[in-house]
């Protein structure tokens, strides 16, 4: 009988224990939640192709910065430099199925919606001022990046890549019959290749990451792109010629995947879409910055040369007649663009 009752007492005190760690728990967590804690910040994983110290990754680190601080703990951007998170391609398929958060694409938006071809258009932007009146102009938006959502992601702000300068191993090039036969690496998307066929030269698509050992074992004879892709790639280590050329003008964009932007309370939705606005400023003037500090350092190792742009021009023809052609509305887009410089 005693036996009975010691049991029965030991498993009331089990319970009191119980009780009193469950309130000490709450208590707690009462406790943290009160000073506007939490347990671990939700994650929010940014991916891009550039490497440590190019446009891309600087660009980035700022966002990430300023994401940050305004979310205090509640979310937090984590970015991955130099295709950690794999290839534009790759990080693409990611964020439309969801599995990704957010990356930053360049040219490879002219593969989801053919109207981004438009910013693969020669001598198309006067400046990054009127880069900047397209990237705030309603009707571009509206056209553009509205639709977007129902393909599978948002984009939030239009970044900076930067004015395209050509590199390669052969010659200098001065007019586009300088470029005939040079196998040239291009971004993925149509528009870059038909280009520089045009052009006269031979392009080939191929990842960002996999361009320095392309040029370094000859596969490749030359590439083209914005200065701090080049220096970041480190290319000019195994080129000569560097073209001033500035063919293409190539934006680059703050993206999330539409799955995961549902999903946030709308007050971070705002924090996001509000800061990838603003760093649009910031992109723009680092990439002026960087421009100048990385052709002086470039000039030490690579024959520069001015381009003959008028020839380019003229050679450009037939790329905005196929623009006009083959994508609807493609021609108004132009114009749209060519008025607001």
């Amino acid at each position: 009988m005693k036996k009975s009752l010691i049991g029965r007492g030991t498993f009331r005190g089990a319970r009191v224990l119980a009780v009193g760690i469950t309130l000490t728990i709450a208590v707690v967590l009462m406790s943290v939640m009160a000073g506007g804690q939490a347990w671990a910040a939700t994650v929010i994983r940014m991916g891009h192709v550039g490497f440590p110290g190019s446009l891309f990754a600087v660009v980035n680190d700022e966002y990430a910065k300023r994401v940050n601080e305004a979310l205090k703990g509640r979310y937090e951007v984590k970015v991955f430099h130099s295709s950690q998170l794999g290839s534009d391609e790759e990080m693409l398929k990611g964020i439309k199925v969801g599995v990704l958060e957010m990356f930053q694409p360049s040219t490879i938006m002219s593969t989801v919606d053919q109207k981004f071809g438009v910013f693969e258009m020669p001598y198309l932007f006067k400046d990054r001022e009127h880069v900047k009146q397209v990237a705030a102009d309603p009707k571009i938006k509206e056209i553009m990046f509205d639709p977007l959502p129902e393909k599978g992601l948002r984009l939030l702000g239009m970044w900076e890549n930067g004015f395209r300068v050509i590199t390669n191993n052969v010659r200098p090039i001065v007019k586009p019959e300088d470029l005939k036969g040079i196998k040239l690496r291009v971004p993925s998307g149509v528009w870059r290749v038909k280009m520089f066929r045009a052009y006269g030269a031979n392009p080939a698509p191929l990842a960002y990451s996999e361009v320095f050992a392309a040029l370094q074992s000859g596969v490749m004879d030359g590439q083209e792109n914005p200065f701090a892709q080049i220096y970041g790639g480190k290319f000019y280590e195994v080129q000569k010629y560097l073209s001033l050329s500035d063919h293409v003008y190539t934006p680059s964009y703050a993206v999330i995947s539409e799955r995961f932007w549902k999903k946030l309370p709308a007050d971070v939705q705002q924090v996001l879409a509000k800061i990838a606005v603003e760093v649009a400023d910031f992109a723009r003037k680092e990439g002026a910055r960087m421009d100048t500090e990385i052709l002086e350092k470039m000039r030490k190792t690579l024959k520069v040369n001015e381009v003959d742009k008028d020839t380019f021009v003229k050679a450009s023809k037939p790329v905005y007649e196929d623009f006009a052609k083959d994508v609807k509305g493609g021609k108004e887009l132009v114009d749209r663009i060519l008025a607001l410089r």
